[in-house]
């Protein structure tokens, strides 16, 4: 293989990011020299609709321009609830936990229609969703309320319908993260987490979601920076570098052929130990088909030499490239089309009518009011309104959509509420205080984000639980809270924060909507 059609081979096994709304010098370089075939949007991305759709057709005329065969790939990661990367002027569907919470798996794939067709209209053919992990470990800091719950049947199943949501609007779908993430208590953003079960374990819980979809045609899976020894018994190797896991298990005895991408290969599980460069020439060596170097433009350069030297040494097969390249060149012919360039308008089914009543229908199904001792709803109150600052919790947020909007949907609905919004940590001295606040009330409101035990959510609660006055809690993110709040007088579970969340809740606590969400976690002793 020359070194120019080689080159041109490992650029389409690339997928990339960059930073800013319009197409940066960077990118468009390594568009144009490198042929990188995939492209990741993140929040600094995204602009208005139509800055969004300005920029995807940017990118795919500078592809078209430089002698692409295929469109670039073009992904995101909307998972919606916690993890969403579109804003102002989308719609904010609900997410994986609330969607279960409804019981409802049609829910999951009506959802799954309605972002895939947003991001069709916004120029962007791949989201990275759904989560297929099962959560069944409720310490996991990192997949938490973006998994649809405990059980592996209804994960499976819920999972499913979101995948042929989105496959039904014209959007590549990626399971993640293989071959599963959710008995961890570490955060692979930041370390090499281990996953010790058996193999028969695993493959009644971890596996069945990922075994379910792939009988069900799915398009992409994603591996997971977690290391599994009872699949790979190199100590600390993880799924992503492992060719026990991705070609002998996932191609192999699961028998999936669609494409695999690795998660982002400058995460710390990846980056402080093998590093990104040589991370990437292990995975391709793995049956790995794209990988993903979200941020540093050096080095998405770097894994592309290194991939490209390997090559060249003989370390990596010419047949392994070729096999991948073959790979997402099928995925681009079922997904991606030249003549989807160059439409310029924001179709108006983006952030609208049809979506928000959909979404509103969906909150109102899933929001759980999983305790109540004869205190809701609220009528006549005096009313206070409590809760911590939000700094995001799980690196895969969005720092711009972390706020806390407790106190406005609460005032919105009851304009005699006070709001006070604490430091985060609250400090003894503001609880003290808020406390002493609270007893000039008929009931107070606290908004919590992921408890941990005797940190300063619960002193507070405590506080406010001894001065008397009833105390409704609205976990505005993990369902766990209640473990360690045991005696508030009501408790409701939004599963995540944005806005449309906590209106639902608020009129729920006011009594002008019924929730029907049921707790799709068990919540511990």
């Amino acid at each position: 293989m020359d070194i120019t059609r080689l080159r041109k081979k490992v650029g389409q096994l690339m997928v990339v990011g960059f930073k800013g709304i319009t197409a940066s010098d960077d990118i468009k370089e390594l568009i144009r020299e490198h042929h990188v075939g995939g492209i990741i949007l993140f929040g600094r991305n995204i602009g208005s609709p139509q800055e969004i759709l300005s920029l995807t057709q940017e990118l795919q005329q500078v592809a078209k321009d430089a002698g692409h065969e295929q469109p670039l790939l073009i992904c995101i990661d909307q998972e919606n609830g916690v993890v969403r990367r579109l804003g102002e002027g989308t719609t904010i569907f609900p997410g994986a936990m609330l969607l279960g919470a409804t019981g409802e798996p049609e829910n999951a794939y009506q959802v799954g229609v309605a972002t895939g067709k947003e991001l069709k209209a916004l120029g962007i053919n791949w989201n990275l969703a759904p989560v297929m992990d099962v959560n069944n470990n409720p310490e996991n800091p990192v997949i938490g309320v973006r998994s649809f719950g405990e059980a592996a049947d209804m994960v499976s199943e819920f999972g499913r319908m979101a995948m042929k949501g989105m496959q039904e609007a014209g959007i590549i779908t990626t399971l993640k993260h293989f071959p599963g993430h959710g008995d961890t208590n570490v955060d692979s953003h930041l370390d090499l987490p281990v996953i010790s079960h058996n193999i028969e374990r695993l493959e009644q819980i971890e596996l069945k979601p990922f075994i379910d979809s792939i009988k069900a045609g799915a398009d992409t899976i994603m591996s997971a920076h977690v290391y599994f020894p009872a699949i790979e018994d190199t100590p600390g190797v993880p799924a992503t570098l492992s060719r026990k896991v991705i070609t002998g298990l996932l191609r192999g005895k699961l028998g999936f052929d669609g494409v695999v991408t690795t998660d982002c290969m400058e995460m710390n599980a990846i980056a402080n130990t093998i590093g990104t460069a040589k991370g990437g020439v292990e995975a391709i060596k793995a049956g790995v088909d794209l990988i993903m170097v979200s941020h540093l433009h050096h080095l998405q350069k770097e894994t592309i030499d290194a991939i490209v030297a390997a090559v060249e040494s003989g370390e990596i097969d010419d047949a392994q490239i070729e096999a991948a390249v073959t790979r997402v060149t099928r995925l681009k012919e079922k997904y991606c089309s030249w003549d989807e360039v160059g439409s310029s308008q924001v179709p108006s089914i983006v952030g609208g009518k049809e979506h928000q009543q959909l979404a509103h229908d969906i909150y109102k199904q899933g929001i759980t009011i999983e305790k109540n001792n004869e205190i809701l709803p609220l009528k006549d109150k005096r009313v206070l309104v409590v809760y911590c600052e939000n700094k995001y919790t799980m690196q895969v947020e969005d720092k711009r959509y972390s706020s806390m909007y407790l106190g406005e949907a609460i005032k919105e609905i009851d304009e005699t509420a006070e709001v006070v919004e604490l430091s985060n940590p609250a400090t003894g001295e503001e609880i003290q205080e808020v406390a002493a606040k609270a007893q000039h009330y008929d009931a107070v409101i606290v908004g919590t984000l992921t408890v941990q035990k005797r940190d300063a959510q619960t002193k507070l609660v405590e506080a406010l639980v001894n001065t008397g006055v009833p105390v409704v809690v609205v976990a505005t993110r993990s369902p766990y809270d209640l473990a360690f709040l045991p005696e508030v007088h009501a408790y409701i579970c939004t599963y995540e924060f944005p806005y449309p969340a906590l209106r639902m809740a608020a009129k729920a606590i006011y009594g002008l909507e019924k929730v029907t969400g049921k707790l799709p976690v068990t919540i511990p002793k």
